[in-house]
């Protein structure tokens, strides 16, 4: 938890599904935290293109809404990349 708090604040983030893999398609993303209850299908993409990519991916204890609060966001977030 204390990890994903310090990058958000020192790293440049991209919030969403389609963006952050979008970012790991490119090579422009280092890092992917996926929230607990993110849904199956995204985290299998998330996972490949991590695999292909050869990019960290961080599978969460929190759920959406954990993460949402975390990044100090009034929405829940699945997948969070960091650049």
């Amino acid at each position: 938890m204390s990890d994903i708090k310090k990058d958000i604040q020192e790293k440049e983030i991209v919030i969403g599904t389609e963006r952050t893999i979008r970012g790991m398609k490119n090579g422009n993303i280092s890092k992917v935290y996926v929230a607990l209850n993110c849904p199956n299908e995204i985290k299998e993409d998330v996972m490949h293109y991590g695999k292909i990519g050869k990019i960290e991916v961080i599978n969460l204890k929190e759920n959406n809404e954990e993460l949402g609060i975390i990044c100090k966001k009034p929405f829940p977030i699945s997948v969070l990349g960091i650049k």
